[in-house]
């Protein structure tokens, strides 16, 4: 049974989903007015993995992330560049897009944008003043949460604690200062992009959106709510204070991911260490990036340095390698793998049941991975071992390797483009260091250089590209 850290509880609880055999989530997206950095990066990283992993053990996921398309950040640089916000949006969620595919996430089935449910937006406003839990004034209609019994449930804190903490701010009409915007009211017809409603034209606050997508989408009582650990409070906290003050349950779990650092502090723009994902994702294979990600736990701080993505990328080429060992073996011996499939036949159902356990001890990465690399060790000892009889064993356990590292998204490539005969070649060249026979080594490396292949050797074997 899978468990995760729960924020609501404050401790791992048993997830156990709504309807037997299915699982639904809502993980915050992007606000899109900039390219995506590296901490985006981590986030889709961490709801894909568990995604993966979800639908690996056999469940049917619904996954839904949303696209605020509408916020001052938006209207700000749209002042910026001189053109629409609408267009701002379009831009910056291409780029968004671009690198998630380079990063080899799944789209989510669900990518509401806040624009699109902003008439639903306004009903739920209307319903929470009805039910005395919100108030207009004459710039703002906010909401009220000092009513809730356990607003500060996930942050832990008290509704005295954060009343004394908040930021006093300028609006003489607000009744407390946790109080926090529902619809924010234009300026003036210049005052864009702008929606009707009771209460004057204007556009809602970042807190409501989410309320609104998840429950049209998920329905009441969905199985989990995610974000990053900076969501927690205030964004998460309000979005739950306004399921319940509608009698919802809203989401079941809660539960938040850590923060990327780079240079042992947190990422943050205010001290200028923001790196973008995109450019990253030019130089980088997305991959590294991604097992940079499973090294750390998610909810403890990954750092990422240039020497930690030489280290994955090193790792890589053991993951590759062993995919190439296993597609070079005599096809008997690989006989019933399918990376794809949902029963595991013909792998190590020992290192299947490890990787569960792992995993299902609140998504346990950093303990898989450890796994999944000590099977690639044992894969390529066995077929080091140049006995024919251990080839059969040497395929399932690296069968069993990928499909481990598949179900976190890791997928091996063996070299693109390259013929049959060249992969025998770069086997014959395997075998032979394998068994110390030089002379033949190096003549089937010349070999490949002739037919033009640039000819690497590394620790998970052979590679080659063309020059």
């Amino acid at each position: 049974m899978l468990k995760l850290h729960d924020t609501a509880a404050g401790l791992p609880v048993e997830i156990v989903p709504r309807t037997p055999g299915k699982f639904s989530f809502y993980a915050c997206g992007p606000t899109v007015y900039g390219l995506p950095h590296l901490g985006h990066g981590r986030a889709v990283l961490t709801w894909d993995i568990l995604r993966r992993y979800l639908e690996w053990t056999g469940l049917d996921v619904h996954h839904v992330a949303n696209i605020t398309d509408i916020d001052d950040k938006i209207i700000e640089r749209a002042t910026e560049m001189g053109i629409s916000a609408e267009a701002v949006a379009r831009k910056y969620e291409d780029e968004w897009w671009k690198a998630m595919d380079l990063l080899g996430v799944l789209h989510p089935h669900d990518q509401p944008h806040a624009t699109v449910f902003v008439e639903r937006m306004v009903e739920l406003i209307g319903a929470l003043i009805d039910r005395g839990f919100a108030y207009d004034t004459t710039r703002t209609v906010y909401f009220s949460p000092a009513a809730l019994p356990d607003y500060g449930l996930l942050s832990r804190q008290s509704v005295e604690s954060l009343q004394a903490g908040a930021r006093v701010e300028a609006d003489p009409d607000k009744h407390s200062p946790i109080d926090f915007a529902l619809w924010k009211k234009a300026k003036g017809a210049e005052d864009v992009p702008q929606w009707p409603s009771p209460w004057g034209a204007g556009r809602p606050g970042w807190h409501t959106e989410c309320v609104v997508m998840s429950m049209d989408l998920l329905g009441d009582g969905f199985d989990l709510h995610g974000g990053g650990l900076d969501l927690a409070f205030p964004h998460h906290e309000n979005e739950r204070a306004q399921g319940l003050a509608m009698g919802y349950a809203f989401a079941r779990h809660w539960v938040h991911h850590g923060f990327i650092e780079m240079g042992g502090e947190k990422m943050s723009k205010s001290i200028g260490n923001v790196e973008s994902l995109s450019e990253l994702l030019e130089r980088v294979d997305g991959r590294a990036y991604r097992l940079l990600v499973l090294k750390a736990h998610y909810r403890s701080p990954a750092e990422v340095t240039s020497e930690l993505l030489a280290e994955s990328t090193t790792a890589l080429e053991r993951l590759d390698g062993i995919a190439r060992r296993l597609g070079a073996a005599p096809i008997e011996a690989a006989i019933g793998y399918d990376a794809a499939m949902s029963a595991k036949s013909g792998l190590d159902t020992s290192v299947i049941e490890q990787f569960r356990t792992r995993m299902d001890a609140d998504l346990d990465t950093p303990g898989a991975m450890g796994l999944l690399f000590d099977t690639i060790r044992r894969a390529n000892a066995l077929f080091d071992a140049a006995n024919v009889t251990a080839i059969p064993s040497a395929a399932t356990v690296a069968a069993t390797a990928l499909e481990l590292a598949a179900a976190m998204g890791l997928f091996a490539r063996t070299a693109e483009g390259v013929d049959d005969a060249t992969v025998q070649l770069v086997q014959r060249l395997d075998d032979a260091r394998a068994s110390k026979d030089w002379a033949t080594a190096d003549a089937v490396r010349v070999e490949l250089q002739v037919g033009g292949w640039v000819v690497e050797t590394t620790k998970a074997g052979t590679q080659v590209r063309r020059a």
